[in-house]
């Protein structure tokens, strides 16, 4: 049994390190994610929405103190239950997630790691099982430090992380898991293979053949039935290969440009992906450089899922020197964690993604 719980802390206590820190690396993708728990449709919980940010920050802070708190042996009741509690709630939310297919990757490891909902709750509840023997083991876990050494290691392990996520809010995720990072070529990553796995599907046709019901399952053809066809049903047995980039459009009046704006060989990005949740104070700076981008050659575009109206107004009130076209609201939040934000790209290759914060680092050649 000690080895058993020794085993299980080590597990429990690096895994919750691990996924609170890949959050961590990008609170506002985590706070996009409890969005889709909090909507409509989902947990009906739209009071929360505004605050989503707060509770990320929160939420992956409290999962990195935990796994720190579980290894070194720090005030091991409290630790316990407040693992416990998190896992139950986690399990909940993933098993709800998974039954009535609402949210279909719950975030756990962020982009670094697309669990389907099913393995998102299959993981839970192992790390479940792990936690209640630490619970019936709980007298063979021993701080593995003095108090006071104890205290100090969780006050720089808070410090660290509030000082992290301060970090990556005022700029970008250190660490970028997205298919949008520097040095990705956006056209290569919308590409086919073509050995690539095609997904496959049962047909389950039903008929009525000499009064009675007949189900025949095939896998596309139709079946050769004397009888009265009354309805199909498809399943999917086999998912298809998708490609890392499956959602991009740049589209103006309907029409979608994005072969051919990612031909250019200096193309600059504005992107925003709600002009209603924009940080306009930062416009002003981005007219600055986009007008000097557009001297050194580059072509400037912007990219929201705003209306045309408000687009507009932007760029009247800033005279900005660019238009803006249509792109998924989805798709512009996962290119880049800032709105706005700016990135330089060479015929479909991103070679440079900066928040607005960093608007002065963007170097035009």
């Amino acid at each position: 049994m000690k080895y058993l719980v020794s085993f299980s802390r080590i597990v429990v206590g690096v895994l919750f390190i691990i996924s609170g820190y890949i959050k961590l690396n990008d609170p506002v993708g985590f706070s996009f994610k409890l969005e889709e728990y909090f909507s409509q449709g989902v947990l009906d919980l739209p009071f929360f929405m505004d605050y989503a940010l707060i509770i990320s920050i929160i939420v992956v802070i409290v999962e990195v103190l935990l796994g720190v708190m579980l290894l070194i042996g720090y005030r091991t009741k409290f630790t316990l239950w407040s693992l416990l509690l998190m896992i139950i709630f986690f399990t909940f939310l993933t098993f709800y997630s998974a039954y009535f297919n609402k949210v279909t990757d719950c975030g756990c490891f962020g982009d670094a790691i697309k669990l389907t909902p099913w393995e998102s709750f299959s993981k839970d509840v192992i790390l479940l099982v792990f936690i209640l023997i630490l619970f019936v083991g709980k007298h063979y876990i021993k701080p593995i430090l003095s108090f006071n050494i104890e205290r100090v290691v969780m006050v720089v392990s808070l410090l660290v992380c509030a000082l992290y996520a301060n970090y990556v809010l005022n700029h970008l995720p250190v660490i970028d898991f997205r298919p949008y990072k520097i040095g990705a070529n956006i056209t290569a990553g919308m590409t086919v293979p073509e050995n690539a796995p095609k997904a496959i599907f049962d047909y389950a046709w039903r008929f009525k053949v000499n009064g009675e019901e007949q189900v025949i399952v095939t896998q596309g053809d139709y079946p050769s039935v004397n009888g009265e066809f009354i309805d199909v049903e498809t399943t999917e047995v086999q998912k298809g290969y998708e490609p890392p980039i499956h959602d991009f459009t740049v589209e103006q009046n309907g029409e979608d440009f994005a072969a051919e704006l990612l031909e250019e060989p200096k193309l600059i990005m504005v992107i925003a992906y709600d002009l209603t949740k924009s940080t306009y104070k930062a416009f002003s700076e981005v007219k600055e450089v986009t007008d000097l981008a557009i001297k050194n050659g580059y072509k400037v575009i912007g990219m929201s899922a705003s209306n045309e109206m408000q687009t507009s107004d932007l760029k009247k009130k800033n005279q900005l020197n660019f238009d803006f076209y249509f792109t998924d609201e989805t798709t512009l939040k996962t290119i880049v964690r800032s709105n706005p934000g700016i990135l330089v790209l060479e015929k479909g290759t991103i070679k440079q993604k900066v928040h607005y914060n960093d608007l002065d680092e963007l170097v035009f050649n």
